[in-house]
């Protein structure tokens, strides 16, 4: 009996079953080879991160890297200080366009029509009758008699309208060139106030007799003029005819 199980066996192995049996064997040494590159290779596992910008490098290209992006130039303080202003205020210009705008040349004119009493004289001293010492002047005395008109010299504002404790009602009137002139010994209650804009011969106030410091003198116009804070004599901006 043990002769005919051992015969059905080999029978069985010769036939069906070695196809069986190869089948195994080929699966098995599948599973093993794939476990064993695995091992090898070190595959990546699920906790390890993926890249997520692989850079691939062509073994002909040139580019090898991203060229730099230029950084900007920076701007210089005064380019800053213009951005920033115009960022504060956008209808500000600079300073160089607002100065060629409001500075021009003026024409210019005798603000009464008289002798000259005193002349310009600030490096020499010139007696003077009401305090009866020498002293510098820095302007000059243009004779006319009290309630005369006076005129402005040019076209200008006025920045000041007072009255001085020596040198009586004075207006003071700004032109575009840079000049101030200044009208001493006016009758009281002048014509123009701060902030009036004038043209060249426009009737200012009348000749008065409000300045003490003069006050010996007959009645007279006291003009004086100055520029950037220099007294200058008015005779050398005025026609040469009184």
């Amino acid at each position: 009996m043990n002769q005919n199980r051992w015969k059905k066996l080999g029978d069985f192995l010769l036939g069906k079953g070695f196809y069986i049996v190869l089948f195994l064997c080929v699966a098995a040494m599948g599973i093993s080879g794939y476990y064993l590159v695995r091992s090898v290779s070190g595959g990546e596992t699920e906790d390890q991160a993926v890249t997520g910008n692989p850079t691939v490098v062509l073994p002909d290209s040139s580019a090898q890297t991203a060229p730099k992006a230029e950084k900007p130039a920076e701007k210089t303080p005064e380019q800053k200080s213009t951005v920033q202003q115009e960022k504060d205020d956008p209808e500000a210009l600079p300073q160089t366009q607002a100065q060629d705008q409001t500075t021009r040349d003026v024409v210019y004119t005798w603000p009464v029509k008289g002798e000259l009493l005193r002349g310009f004289a600030v490096e020499t001293l010139s007696y003077d009758q009401t305090m009866g010492d020498w002293r510098t002047h820095a302007g000059v005395d243009i004779a006319a008699e009290v309630g005369r008109k006076v005129w402005a010299a040019g076209e200008g504002t006025v920045s000041e309208v007072y009255e001085d404790p020596m040198m009586g009602v004075t207006v003071v009137i700004e032109h575009p060139d840079g000049v101030v002139s200044t009208y001493s010994n006016l009758a009281a209650d002048p014509l123009v106030a701060v902030g009036d804009t004038v043209d060249t011969g426009a009737e200012i106030g009348a000749v008065g007799e409000t300045a003490i410091a003069e006050s010996a003198m007959e009645p007279h116009l006291h003009l004086e003029i100055t520029k950037e804070g220099a007294a200058l004599d008015p005779v050398s901006l005025l026609p040469d005819q009184l």
